[in-house]
C-alpha cells in the first residue's frame, strides 16, 4: 500500500465495511466522548440513535458563537456532528458535511428528514467527497465561517493538501477548530502502511512539530491547543505493532489571520462580556488563555487579534492597539513539551 489512492481505499474499507458501531473500535483514539461539554451532552439525547452509534470521532471539535453562521464538517461520517452543530447555528445558520465513505454518508442522508422534523428547519447538507478537494463539491473561496473535523485530517494521505484547502475555503478572520489525533514522533512507514492502524487513527497521527510547519508554510504561524488526552493502546496486538509512539487527542483552534510567528507585546488588554450563551461565566480561547466574564487579561497581539477580528469579536472588548511595541510578550509555554518552551510563543 503505496498511493494515496491506496490508503484512502484502505480507510474507507475500514468505516465503511469493517467497522459496524463504535464498540468495534481497537483503541480509545476514536472514542473520547467525555470531554465534551455538558451543553453539548444534552444536545446528544436529540440525535438519532444510528447516527450516534455509526459515529467515530476522538473530542468535541465544536466552537461556541456559531448562530447563523456557515459550518463545514471535515469527514463528517454519519452525521453526529452535523446534526448537533445543526442546532448551535440554528435556522439562520448552514452546516455542511463531506465524506468519501458511502455507508457513512448513507446513514446521514437517511436520518435528515427525522432531524429536519425535531429541529423545526433543514440546514444540513451532505457532500461525497474527497477532503483533500473540496472545490470538487462546490466549496467556494472563503465562504466559511468555521471548519470543524473530528479524528478525521490525520485518515489522510495528503494533509498538507488537506490543510491548505481549508484555509482556502474560510473566511478572513474565519477558524480552524479541529479534534485529532497527534504523536510524539514521526510514524515509520511500514507502521503508516498498517491497514488497522490507519483505520484507528494511529498510522495516519501528525507529529506534533510536522504539523506545526505545515501551517507555518500555508501563513498560520499560530496554533493554539485548547484540550489533550492521553489515548490508550488497550488492545494487545495494536499495542506491539506502535506501543513505543504516545498519542494524545487534541483539540487545536486557529485562524485565517495574518498573524506573527511569535507572541509580541503590544501593552494590549482583553475582557470577555459573558455574552457567549454556552458561557456565561467565563471564556477559554486555549489551554493557558482563560479570561472570566469583566476580568480584564494582559494579551500579545496575535491573542488580541483571535478576538477582535474574529465572530468573537462581538463577546470582547479590547483594549489598544498595536502602534506602540514592548518586545515579546511572556506567554505560557505550549503543550507539547520542551520545543515550545524553547520559542517562549502561545503556539
Amino acid at each position: 500500500m503505496n498511493t494515496s489512492i491506496e490508503i484512502s481505499e484502505s480507510v474507507r474499507h475500514y468505516y465503511g465495511e469493517v467497522l459496524q458501531a463504535s464498540s468495534d473500535l481497537k483503541t480509545s483514539a476514536c472514542c473520547s466522548i467525555d470531554a465534551m461539554p455538558a451543553y453539548l451532552k444534552t444536545l446528544l439525547a436529540g440525535l438519532h440513535p444510528e447516527v450516534l452509534e455509526r459515529f467515530y470521532g476522538c473530542g468535541s471539535p465544536l466552537p461556541p458563537a456559531l448562530q447563523g453562521k456557515t459550518v463545514l464538517d471535515l469527514g463528517c461520517g454519519s452525521g453526529r456532528d452535523c446534526y448537533l452543530l445543526s442546532t448551535l447555528v440554528g435556522p439562520s445558520g448552514r452546516v455542511i458535511g463531506v465524506d468519501m465513505t458511502p455507508e457513512q454518508l448513507d446513514v446521514a442522508q437517511r436520518h435528515r428528514d427525522w432531524h429536519a422534523e425535531r429541529f423545526g428547519y433543514a440546514n444540513v447538507e451532505f457532500l461525497y467527497g474527497h477532503i483533500e478537494n473540496l472545490a470538487a463539491v462546490g466549496i467556494a473561496d472563503n465562504s466559511i465561517d468555521a471548519v470543524v473535523s473530528n479524528c478525521v485530517i490525520n485518515l489522510s494521505p495528503e494533509k498538507p493538501k488537506v490543510l491548505a484547502e481549508i484555509f482556502r475555503v474560510l473566511k478572513p478572520g474565519g477558524e480552524l477548530y479541529f479534534s485529532d489525533v497527534f504523536a510524539d514522533r514521526r510514524i515509520p512507514v511500514e507502521l503508516r502502511q498498517d491497514p488497522v492502524l490507519l483505520g484507528e487513527c494511529l498510522g495516519g497521527a501528525l507529529y506534533w512539530e510536522d504539523f506545526r510547519r505545515i501551517l507555518q508554510d500555508l501563513g498560520c504561524p499560530d496554533v493554539r491547543v485548547v484540550k489533550q488526552n492521553p489515548i490508550s493502546l488497550d488492545d494487545p496486538e495494536v499495542a506491539a505493532k506502535i506501543g513505543m509512539v504516545n498519542f494524545k487527542s487534541v483539540t487545536v483552534r486557529t485562524f485565517k489571520l495574518e498573524l506573527e510567528d511569535r507572541c509580541e507585546d503590544y501593552g494590549q488588554v482583553a475582557c470577555y462580556l459573558g455574552t457567549i450563551t454556552e458561557h456565561p461565566h467565563a471564556f477559554a480561547l486555549d489551554d493557558h488563555h482563560f479570561f472570566e466574564t469583566g476580568r480584564p487579561l494582559r494579551v500579545c497581539g496575535n491573542t488580541a487579534d483571535m478576538l477582535a477580528a474574529t465572530r468573537y469579536a462581538a463577546h470582547f472588548q479590547v483594549l489598544g492597539d498595536q502602534s506602540r511595541h514592548f518586545g515579546l510578550f511572556d506567554c505560557a509555554p505550549g503543550p507539547q513539551g520542551e520545543s515550545a518552551k524553547a520559542d517562549g510563543a502561545c503556539c
